[in-house]
Formats: structure tokens, sequence, C-alpha cells
């Protein structure tokens, strides 16, 4: 059996021997996006759906190493003799925890380019010597520069709950990101992939002619592995498992198109051959969490929500919807679609019992803070279930009720209260 490339975002890593890596092919999207008018490109998807590997695989292409792609698709159908010069940037390691930090990770990004490709700066700005960057390798080389820029909303996000900072660190990144706009004539192809879609007005003010691919059906399974994919690649390591309960738990995002995995979670689960929640074992952001509460967003709620495309297509510091953040940190997915004259509504819920369940500890674990306390609290539930004994529920529920303070009897409205037990069953 080959390795399972758990957590691997070098695609030379994965193909420099391509029997020692299982890989699911997606170079076709790589020839796909070159062919696609304009070259400039967003997309947006959760974390550890393989944004990364494919901006590798992206840059391996582009820079013309035809030996690591030997057997897949793209090996015949890429002018392998015309290598372009790439510029490949990703805020996905650290956390920035200051508008300084930030600073300095823009500037060692600059550092890096300029070793990289022999050249010498003479601006003193950031954007400046960014955009010095890109018209000196250009006229260096001869050719168009191709720019990657991979988890560019990631220092927002690690600032998020500090929206004055986050905001700085905005604006930081806007300037940075603006260079691209000017520079146009001197660039092949530019894709800006992330988590978070942040409107276009307030992150990406000038770029009007990124075309964000994050809907589009056409790329709806870029990243992610198909039920098709899925059996063909990884056939061997399939055997004895119980697809059933394998799609129940990791199959159901979906962006217009076809259903897909999460290769992280998916991988975690052929590896240990265990059901359980690999993708959130790292917990869920406290923010997240607390953005709900703040909204009186109810779990319940979550197994179908109607929200609309401008309400998907945004995402500001200043107004965070949590429907919209909940959908592209991966907590929901679409589950329909329908066209009202000029409005899109779609119906959003839970992808998979994975995040189901990984959701709902989060929550319980931000009201009951004592894990021992949590998990007794939890136990006598699964075990009534289990057992098929009504009397042991209603007592728990009834204990349950009971302690809920007198406080928050007074001064609700009756949908309030309502909501609360209906929380509690859950």
């Amino acid at each position: 059996m080959k390795k399972l490339p758990i957590g691997i975002q070098s695609f030379e890593k994965i193909r420099k021997n391509p029997d020692e890596f299982y890989y699911v092919d997606k170079t076709p999207f790589v020839e796909k996006l070159l062919n696609e008018g304009g070259g400039f490109f967003f997309l947006s998807r959760p974390r550890r759906f393989g944004k990364s590997l494919f901006l590798d695989t992206l840059h391996q292409a582009f820079a013309g190493r035809k030996d690591l792609f030997k057997g897949l698709y793209l090996e015949h159908n890429w002018d392998w003799e015309n290598a372009s010069p790439v510029i490949h940037i990703s805020f996905g390691s650290g956390v920035i925890r200051s508008l300084g930090e930030l600073q300095v990770k823009i500037e060692s990004f600059l550092l890096d380019i300029r070793n990289e490709h022999g050249i010498d700066y003479e601006k003193k700005s950031v954007d400046g010597r960014f955009m010095e960057a890109i018209v000196k390798i250009a006229r260096k080389t001869g050719k168009k520069v191709v720019v990657l820029i991979d988890e560019y909303d990631k220092p927002i996000l690690d600032r998020i709950d500090d929206t004055e900072l986050a905001v700085s660190i905005r604006e930081e990144l806007k300037n940075f990101y603006s260079v691209l706009k000017d520079a146009d004539a001197h660039l092949e192809f530019v894709l800006i992939a992330g988590v978070s879609k942040f409107s276009k007005v307030s992150h990406f003010s000038g770029l009007n002619h990124l075309q964000d691919i994050t809907l589009n059906e056409a790329y709806a399974t870029l990243c992610g592995y198909t039920e098709g994919e899925l059996y063909s690649v990884f056939e061997d390591r399939l055997q004895g498992l119980d697809m059933d309960l394998i799609r129940q738990w990791y199959n159901g995002y979906a962006w217009l198109g076809e259903k897909v995995y999460n290769p992280f979670a998916i991988l975690n689960a052929l590896q240990s051959r265990q059901i359980r929640n690999y993708w959130f074992e790292t917990g869920t952001p406290t923010f997240l969490i607390q953005i709900l509460k703040k909204n009186n967003f109810r779990s319940f709620e979550m197994e179908q929500v109607q929200a609309t495309g401008t309400i998907l297509d945004s995402f500001d510091i200043e107004r965070i919807s949590p429907e919209a953040l909940l959908f592209q940190t991966g907590y929901l997915t679409i589950r329909g679609m329908r066209q009202i004259g000029a409005l899109t509504q779609y119906t959003l819920g839970y992808p998979n019992m994975e995040v189901k369940s990984a959701l709902n500890d989060s929550l319980l674990a931000y009201f009951i803070d004592d894990l021992h306390q949590r998990e007794s609290a939890r136990m006598p539930l699964y075990e009534s279930i289990l057992k098929g004994e009504p009397d042991i529920l209603h007592r728990y529920f009834h204990a349950l009720l009971a302690a809920i303070p007198h406080d928050w009897y007074r001064k609700n409205t009756m949908e309030a209260c309502e909501g609360h037990y209906a929380s509690v069953f859950l």
C-alpha cells in the first residue's frame, strides 16, 4: 500500500516518487484555469481542504516541472517549454498577534522574493517594493509573472475577535494586494485563496477583474475528494470499512456541484480505520461560538438555514453574518438553491455527522467549562437512549430544566424561552 498524504501541502513531496503516496489528480483544473479568460481568480474554501496543495500544484506547473506530472492529466495537456516566473506567498504559518508582526512577515516575503529571483529594491514602501518585484522579474525573464497568494485572510482571522486590530490588519493587507491591479500588464496569472470571502469593497478594492470561482459549479470539486475519486484512488484502503457510515460522517460538502469529502478527515479515517472527529479535533474557534451566542443563533436552527447570495457573498469585520461565517468556515454547506426573480436563495445545513457532532460538542464545552461535569451530564443521556429507558431520560431533562436560573424566565419573550428549551433538548 502507498502512504496516505495526511497534511502534506507540497506537490513535489507527493509526486517526487509517484509510487510512495496516493494522489487524487486535480491537474485538469490547472489547465481549465489557464484557459479561462482573464487569468485572475479568487477561491474560498474551508481549512484543510487542499487549497495549499492545489496552489503548489499550480506553482510547479507554471515553473515547468514536467517530471512531477508523469502519469497525470497535465503531462500531455500543458506547454512545458514555456515556464513562467512564480511569486508564491502563504500567510498560513504562525499566528499574527499585532500589526507590527504582519509588517515583519510581509517584509520577509519581499526578502525571499528578492533572493529567489535575484533582484534589488529601490523603493522604500511595502507596496512599492511588491510592484517593483513584479516589474523587475518580468523584465529580467522577458515573461509575465504568476502570483499565487495562499491563506490571504489568515492574519485577519487570527485577530477577528479584536475588531479594531482586525480592521488595521485588513487595511495593511489591502494596501499590499492593491498592487496587483496596477501590475496587470506584467501578470500572466493570479490566484488568491483563503477561508473567508471578504467583500471586494472592503478588501480587494480595485481588483474588480478577480473572477470568483467559489460558487462556480465547474470548480465545485477542485478541493476535496468526490465519491468516484475516493473509490478509484483509495480502493485498497476501503476494504473492510462500512462505506455507508464513512459517507454519513465525512461526505456532504457542496458548492453547487457534486458533493465531496474533506481530505484531511477521510485520510485520517482511512489511516486509523476509526470513525471519529478529525477535522475539528483541534477545537472550534471561540470567536465563532461567541458570534453565534451574540446573534442568538441556536444550534437546532442550523439544520436548515435560509440565506441569500448577498449574505453569503459578504463577510465584513464590522458586520459579521453568522450564516456567512458558518458557511465559509465549513460548518454549513449548500443543500439547495432557488432563483426568485433577481434573488438567489440558498438552503444551508450541516454537511455531515462529523461537523454536526463536533460543533454541538463545542457549544456544550462553551456553556460547561468543566470536562468532568460536561461528560457526567452527557453520559446518562446516551445510556438512557441506548437502554430504551424513557423514565431516566425524563428525570434527566427535568434536572436540566430545574437548574435554569430564575432570571432567565423574567423579561423574556415566549420565543426566547421556547428557544432555550429546544436547545437543551437538542
